[in-house]
């Protein structure tokens, strides 16, 4: 069992959090140099790899059991920190990584819209240049840290194709908010943004023009790798107490595990967190060698996805009416489980992209 006493400020919550304590957790998990892995010194990482970044998130998931604390996390490292790593200027970099990989800043991406989620084609979202830089105009929606951040990886067109933006929440004509706001993962903040007039430098392009499809399905990749690295944890302590209460309850003559019908649930249990644990090392040692993890992040994201909302499930069933107790942490794990089936891509596109880089089924047209 992982050590809970690494990340102490993040003793488990049963009521929600106002974005003052979100916002907390976040800065507490970074003094403590949880932003920091698989990241160079330069800019204040760790120099270290992407195993060992698995193992602080694991310990994170076990300790907070809080999906949303671990989505908000994610979204910052996959969303802005790991973007600017791989595409910013040497100017973006010296400005933003330090202060984001020590949680001075809280970052993300935005890319759904009201009307448009993993279909880029259908993106409304647009920047226009001008003799100052840019002008962006549009929505976005659903988008984890929102509220609460500093800055935000957007992604508009701009001439017909999808580049990346460097926006911050005191520009002109952008607006940080709770739009559609959601009822799971209360751990993190989730909203949108509203760009309108909003006129920025040439500097605040990411990358190349054009190249904000690339960076998207790069982000994302890494996300869908990772995002359940954390989740794992909270699968694990899960698992330890289905199995405490299974020897605890007493049903008949003998205690509740001894049932068939419990003590295969439980099985399940740790078979699909076994399994889960095989595609992050698999995910780590891709990473780790430098290759490209399109295909293993999808089998990942899709397995774990659907894993977790079982296993919460299950959990549930076996506590039975314990489980579903106000004020307790179960049954809102449902929740955020079903969301997980969502985030970073659903089970469906998961599905299509795994299919399509097999040769066989219709990917939609610039579908994430």
């Amino acid at each position: 069992m992982a050590d809970t006493t690494d990340f102490p400020e993040l003793a488990p919550y049963t009521v929600p959090l106002d974005d003052t304590e979100i916002l907390s957790r976040f800065r507490a998990i970074a003094r403590q140099g949880a932003l920091r892995h698989a990241l160079p010194g330069v800019y204040g990482g760790l120099d270290d790899d992407f195993g060992a970044l698995c193992q602080t998130h694991r310990r994170l998931g076990e300790t907070s059991r809080d999906p949303g604390l671990l989505l908000m996390l994610n979204a910052h490292l996959w969303g802005a920190v790991f973007p600017l790593l791989l595409y910013g200027s040497d100017a973006q970099k010296q400005s933003f990584l330090p202060k984001l990989i020590a949680g001075q800043w809280l970052g993300g991406h935005a890319i759904t819209e009201p009307a448009c989620g993993s279909d880029v084609q259908a993106m409304n979202t647009h920047a226009e240049r001008n003799a100052s830089g840019f002008v962006l105009n549009g929505e976005k929606r659903y988008i984890t840290n929102a509220p609460l951040a500093d800055w935000l990886v957007v992604y508009a067109k701009l001439d017909d194709k999808v580049s990346a933006f460097l926006l911050g929440r005191e520009d002109v004509g952008c607006a940080f908010n709770a739009d559609g706001k959601l009822n799971a993962c209360r751990g993190s903040a989730t909203g949108g943004v509203r760009l309108e007039n909003c006129q920025i430098g040439a500097e605040r392009l990411l990358g190349k023009p054009g190249a904000g499809a690339q960076m998207m399905q790069k982000a994302l990749e890494y996300e869908r790798a990772f995002v359940f690295a954390g989740i794992a944890g909270i699968m694990e302590w899960q698992l330890d107490e289905a199995i405490r209460h299974s020897r605890q309850r007493r049903s008949g003559a003998t205690h509740l595990g001894r049932h068939q019908a419990i003590s295969h649930r439980i099985a399940d249990m740790k078979l699909r967190l076994d399994t889960i644990d095989l595609w992050l090392n698999e995910c780590v040692r891709i990473c780790n060698t430098g290759k490209r993890l399109t295909l293993a992040s999808a089998q990942t994201k899709l397995y774990a996805a659907e894993a977790f909302l079982q296993s919460c499930l299950d959990t549930v069933q076996i506590l039975g009416a314990a489980g579903l107790e106000t004020g307790g942490v179960m049954s809102p794990l449902v929740q955020d489980a079903m969301a997980g089936r969502l985030f970073s891509g659903s089970s469906e596109v998961q599905k299509n992209l795994i299919a399509a880089l097999l040769g066989t089924g219709d990917a939609y047209r610039g579908g994430l």
